[in-house]
């Protein structure tokens, strides 16, 4: 498998034209734009997600003829990343993920205390795309445990999210215990 990456040195999410555009190229290039053997993958942070508009115009002209990929598998990392602000006071929908039903894109929303779980609707995903050749969205629901970088601390801004955070046990931690429990593993 050959992997290019794309800098992205940002969450203002500049990034998803480009990668659509390299797909694009490379499909084109190839000779064949069916074939699926080209797989653009975003990464998105909630917030940029719902905030941000180049979103919308990327998610806009995913289904037009001369800009078409295949699909685009989109994995947004919700970890409340824009928790200065309440959902209800940083966007009119519900969900981060609301933008992408403007192209009937399925939205997988998948907890991020599961890994299992993510990778089964990771995998649906990658189906899904294969199969009709659309965008496909998957919310991995989760938290942020620290301040969006070294110098912030979240407890001023959302004080009661975080004291439930600190008391909430790790990823790690909980997946540990599901395997100790099912005996799949041992504690040593």
């Amino acid at each position: 498998i050959r992997v290019t990456l794309s800098a992205n040195p940002s969450h203002l999410e500049f990034v998803n034209p480009v990668v659509e555009g390299i797909t694009r190229a490379k499909l084109q290039r190839s000779g064949d734009l069916t074939s699926g053997k080209f797989l653009p993958i975003l990464l998105h942070g909630d917030a940029a997600f719902a905030g941000q508009g180049i979103v919308a115009e990327t998610l806009n002209l995913s289904q037009l003829k001369g800009y078409r990929t295949g699909g685009t598998i989109h994995i947004i990392i919700n970890n409340q990343i824009g928790f200065t602000t309440t959902p209800e006071e940083g966007r009119s929908s519900i969900y981060a993920t609301d933008v992408a039903k403007m192209v009937q894109a399925p939205i997988f929303h998948v907890n991020g205390d599961d890994p299992e779980a993510a990778l089964f609707i990771i995998k649906l995903a990658l189906e899904y795309r294969q199969k009709f050749n659309k965008d496909v969205v998957v919310d991995i629901i989760g938290y942020r445990r620290h301040g969006h970088n070294e110098g912030d601390d979240p407890v001023f801004t959302q004080p009661i999210m975080y004291k439930l955070i600190k008391a909430h046990p790790s990823v790690k931690k909980i997946y540990a215990e599901k395997l100790i429990n099912g005996k799949i593993i041992t504690n040593e």
